[in-house]
């Protein structure tokens, strides 16, 4: 279970995770070598798992997303493995979701036009091993992204 100091550091974190610990400590009234070393617990016990940039891949020319829906053939022995080792190599695939029931898995994946698109997916999706059924969901807009809970 969390401490008061922990749930405390980690909403601050969560809401402005460029904070150095010495901003921390100044927020919350407390020693910047106590909000490192707690960071340091938090890190240990794998509840802090790092602090990541987030790209705005439009920004950056990448203006298609789309969600796959994807189904395996799972009498194929390692279908799991073998498809989602084909897949990691697919640079524009940026997330990757296992499920269980109907859906096996979700990919998220980005491209900088629908010609790209069509590219990515006619010679990259297509071509993965043990697909029984594909399911394309192009995204329309960002509605919430939002990792903190209440702490």
């Amino acid at each position: 279970m969390l401490e008061d100091i922990d749930r405390r550091i980690l909403r601050l974190w969560l809401a402005e995770p460029d904070l150095s610990p010495a901003d921390i400590g100044a927020s919350l009234d407390v020693p910047t070598p106590t909000v490192a070393r707690r960071i340091e617990r938090l890190r240990e016990r794998g509840i802090l798992r790092g602090v990541h940039g987030i790209v705005n891949w439009p920004a950056l020319g990448y203006a298609v997303e789309v969600s796959l829906r994807i189904q395996l053939d799972k009498t194929v022995a390692n279908a799991f493995d073998l498809f989602m080792a084909a897949a990691r190599e697919i640079p524009e695939v940026t997330e990757m979701q296992t499920f269980l029931g109907r859906v096996d898995l979700r990919l998220t994946v980005i491209a900088r036009d629908m010609t790209h698109w069509q590219s990515i997916y006619r010679s990259r999706i297509l071509t993965l091993p043990n697909i029984a059924e594909i399911e394309a969901l192009m995204h329309v807009a960002t509605v919430k992204t939002d990792q903190s809970l209440p702490l």
